[in-house]
């Protein structure tokens, strides 16, 4: 097991950060992620938006990590659950992987909130809990999977900052209900 964190302070208000994270694919950071699909989207009696999300990756794993996981399979399937509190200001999302499950978990947690000594920047905290199972060289591939983790954060923050300044750039809503 390898437990993988990072920080990130993105620099505009929570709201604008949390609209571009809610439509953060597709985007050209994370070509990866080939496909999104809304289970489900609903608000609770606290006025919480909660979203559970499938999403469709295309993993490139190199073949040698193919080789050594036993599988030649590169398309996997990601669950991910967020719930944002406007009252709050905080918006949590946890997502993991329900393809390869017998070979590797990662669950991921990223938080959004205000950052605590500016309002007008948003901190962004993420963590993940990396398992590959069964296989020789385990600890080998959970190192190079928190590498490929580190990777694909920047990715993901590129691909917010790439929304908000296009929505800006071209004075469209982040939002379809704004």
């Amino acid at each position: 097991m390898k437990i993988w964190s990072t920080e990130h302070i993105f620099s505009y208000p929570w709201e604008t950060v949390i609209k571009a994270a809610m439509r953060k694919y597709p985007n050209p950071m994370n070509p990866s992620v080939v496909g999104v699909d809304v289970l489900d989207r609903n608000l609770d009696k606290h006025g919480r938006l909660h979203s559970h999300r499938l999403l469709s990756t295309e993993w490139g794993l190199p073949s040698v990590v193919r080789a050594i996981l036993g599988t030649s399979r590169t398309t996997t399937y990601v669950k991910e659950h967020s719930i944002v509190d406007p009252e709050e200001k905080k918006m949590e999302l946890c997502s993991t992987n329900i393809t390869l499950t017998n070979l590797v978990s990662v669950d991921e947690r990223l938080v959004y909130r205000p950052h605590p000594e500016n309002p007008d920047v948003t901190i962004l905290t993420q963590e993940a809990i990396i398992t590959v199972k069964g296989v020789s060289l385990s600890s080998y591939l959970e190192g190079l999977m928190a590498l490929s983790m580190t990777a694909n954060a920047r990715k993901g923050w590129d691909a917010i900052e790439w929304i908000i300044k296009n929505s800006e750039r071209e004075n469209v809503p982040l939002c379809d209900m704004c």
